[in-house]
């Protein structure tokens, strides 16, 4: 996302990130009140009309409730919430109970569009590696004590970081931007990369996964998408995939659950898990997320640059008009080429 940012000014970066995220996830909205939602609520014994009703915990509150990001309302009705095994464990029957971390993510996006508009990220850009450095000091304040979720020590410092999650997220997301700021001066060695490799794994095991482990995991995967044969950098080149499994991975899971497939065992319960949801990716991508994306150069798409070159020429246009500018004057006069100077042999 930093990379991107830095081929962009802040308008068009804004405009690009909300074409990549806010059209999928709407549309995983509709499909689970208008689709999932009602089919569940007939099979659990219900009538149809009813599912349609007004009020909180209807399919029409589900959607406005959580149209921009921060998930306020996790079910509708009451489905699943006694008929899989997420809900019979006294958690509801939320259903999409994934998306919630879109919010952190946009708020890191919105993060980095200040830094590009404020030149940050071309005059200024210690400043990267400095704010990933407050997070990971918030982060080891919350660890040290002992809020790994809800509530926030670190919320005594920085009132906005009310729980958990936003140091988290926050540590991880400039970590990444710092690796973005500074790739051509971070080391690349076959050592560095098994290392780290292997530091990961035994911060996941024994401990210190959500500070130190951060750093050795984003060197590895790095590492492994420089090392690993060319096939491999195929993946996602022309068609991304990812976010719609992680838009639709839960409710194929739920799904899946209510049918018990969950009682086949983990390895067929997560293989076609992967399997449906892939499957919904692929229509996601290509029928909603792939033509968003076609207008991320209309209007805002345009950045700051071409707004102000349409704004003079429809000044000068009206001018014209006006009678204050001869018909002939060309709108945007373009300066004449510098004479060649003269160079020795």
């Amino acid at each position: 996302m930093t990379k991107s940012a830095q081929s962009s000014d802040a308008l068009q970066f804004v405009w690009r990130r909300f074409l990549r995220i806010f059209p999928g996830f709407w549309a995983v909205l509709l499909v689970g009140a208008f689709i999932v939602g009602p089919i569940y609520w007939m099979l659990e014994g219900h009538a149809l009309g009813a599912y349609f009703g007004f009020g909180p915990g209807s399919p029409w509150a589900y959607l406005y409730t959580n149209a921009l990001l921060n998930i306020g309302q996790y079910q509708i009705w009451d489905i699943w919430s006694a008929t899989t095994p997420y809900g019979l464990a006294g958690n509801g029957g939320p259903i999409n109970g994934s998306i919630w971390t879109l919010v952190y993510e946009f708020t890191c996006y919105l993060l980095i569009a200040g830094l590009l508009f404020f030149l940050v990220l071309k005059r200024a850009k210690v400043l990267v590696p400095i704010i990933a450095a407050c997070f990971l000091l918030l982060q080891v304040v919350n660890l040290l004590s002992g809020e790994g979720t809800g509530s926030s020590e670190a919320a005594r410092i920085v009132p906005y970081l009310g729980s958990y999650w936003p140091t988290n997220f926050g540590l991880i997301f400039f970590l990444g931007a710092t690796l973005a700021i500074y790739a051509d001066r971070v080391p690349y060695s076959n050592w560095l990369g098994a290392g780290a490799g292997l530091v990961s794994l035994v911060t996941l095991r024994f401990g210190g996964f959500n500070t130190l482990g951060y750093f050795t995991t984003a060197y590895f995967v790095l590492f492994l998408a420089a090392r690993l044969p060319k096939l491999f950098q195929r993946v996602g080149a022309r068609n991304d995939y990812s976010y719609g499994v992680y838009l639709y991975g839960w409710i194929i899971e739920q799904v899946l659950a209510y049918a018990g497939v969950n009682r086949w065992g983990y390895v067929p319960y997560v293989f076609l898990s992967l399997v449906g949801a892939g499957a919904c990716a692929v229509v996601s991508w290509h029928l909603v997320e792939k033509q968003a994306l076609k207008l991320k150069d209309v209007g805002p798409g345009v950045g700051f640059a071409g707004i102000a070159t349409a704004a003079r020429s429809m000044a000068n246009r009206r001018r014209r008009e006006e009678g204050d500018l001869p018909a002939s004057q060309p709108v945007e006069p373009r300066a004449q080429p510098a004479e060649p100077r003269e160079t020795s042999a």
